[in-house]
């Protein structure tokens, strides 16, 4: 069957040509219910607009809408306190106000409805294009978005993204900058609380650790999935405590985790840092307010926020092929949350940023 059209809709749906025109391109003239019946079709047809039909269709089709979307499958309650979507979405947002385009949010329960909201967004021309974060293990958006052939930025990476373009950082790198750190300081049994297991970034900092511990020769490097939040982080934090041969240093994926299971071990009676180091991913005012402030990657996410959107930009205005885009890796800020294992001899520590090596 070739492309289909709004004929073949028409005749699927069980309405005039007429009706599937109104309802495809957002204009009054046929009910809500018929209207999303339409869309319904459309979707399941894999109908989009032809570049000849936009172009006589006029302004309506062909034009720019103005928004870009964002669309997160993650636990709201957990975005919702997260310093680094944040910052993210402020970065995003501040680019794209400048060129006169809004960003449309919206949170879902999954994966399976975030692509549904992908393929329906499109049939509406609600958004001129997305921005893909979560990059997946597999990701089986990678093939939807480039089915639909709308404009879309990842970031993440390094590959495994199809012929989408992304904005990335090393996180092989920097987790390696953190483990090398803490093995330095004479730390042996590191354990990491990790994001969850189905993102590509979740599974090279749990390769990185497994990677670092033979060559550092770590007694054991431990990393346990959790969804970030300050709820699993604190409920693994406790259990990891519990043992009998506990770690002596721990690596959050999140500072929201960071700082809860900073409270899980003063709750403990185990002392940050004489008896276990803390260490953020993430650097944001929660890593520094909290006593002792943690040891933390620190990076510009606003400026992340701001080249994603840029990379978008650039790809709407069709000014050649986009690439990927590797950004500065994180930098280890070393703060009070860090120090030398209990019972090994004393290594200084001072404060700053560790450079990459």
């Amino acid at each position: 069957m070739g492309r289909p059209t709004i004929a073949d809709i028409a005749r699927e749906a069980g309405v005039s040509k007429g009706a599937v025109s109104f309802a495809l391109n957002g204009r009054p003239g046929v009910s809500e219910q018929t209207r999303q019946r339409i869309l319904q079709v459309a979707a399941e047809m894999k109908w989009r607009p032809h570049s000849a039909a936009r172009a006589l269709g006029g302004a309506r089709v062909g034009a720019r809408v103005g928004t870009v979307g964002l669309v997160l499958a993650r636990p709201a309650r957990t975005v919702g306190v997260e310093p680094f979507f944040a910052q993210l979405l402020s970065g995003l947002q501040a680019e794209f106000s400048g060129r006169s385009t809004a960003l449309q949010l919206l949170i879902v329960e999954d994966t399976a409805a975030e692509i549904e909201v992908y393929r329906r967004w499109t049939s509406e021309h609600r958004v001129d294009g997305f921005v893909l974060v979560d990059l997946q293990v597999r990701d089986p958006r990678i093939a939807v978005l480039e089915e639909l052939g709308m404009p879309c930025v990842v970031l993440g990476g390094p590959g495994r993204h199809g012929s989408l373009p992304s904005v990335w950082a090393d996180d092989r790198a920097a987790m390696l900058s953190i483990v090398e750190y803490l093995a330095a300081l004479g730390h042996r049994r590191i354990a990491h609380l990790a994001g969850l297991p189905a993102f590509q970034h979740t599974q090279r900092r749990i390769r990185a650790l497994r990677d670092a511990a033979r060559r550092l020769g770590l007694t054991e490097a431990l990393s346990v999935p959790t969804d970030f939040s300050d709820a699993e982080g604190a409920a693994a934090t406790r259990a990891l405590l519990a043992r009998r041969e506990r770690p002596t240093a721990i690596v959050y994926d999140s500072d929201v985790m960071a700082v809860a299971g900073l409270g899980v071990a003063t709750e403990m009676g185990v002392r940050v840092p004489g008896e276990l180091s803390i260490v953020s991913f993430d650097d944001s005012v929660l890593a520094r307010i909290v006593h002792p402030p943690l040891t933390a990657l620190s990076r510009d996410t606003f400026a992340l926020g701001e080249q994603v959107a840029r990379t978008l930009l650039a790809v709407l205005d069709d000014l050649g092929a986009a690439v990927d885009l590797k950004t500065p890796t994180p930098r280890l800020t070393v703060r009070e949350s860090t120090a030398v294992p209990r019972g090994r001899g004393s290594v200084p520590r001072g404060r700053g940023s560790v450079p990459q090596g």
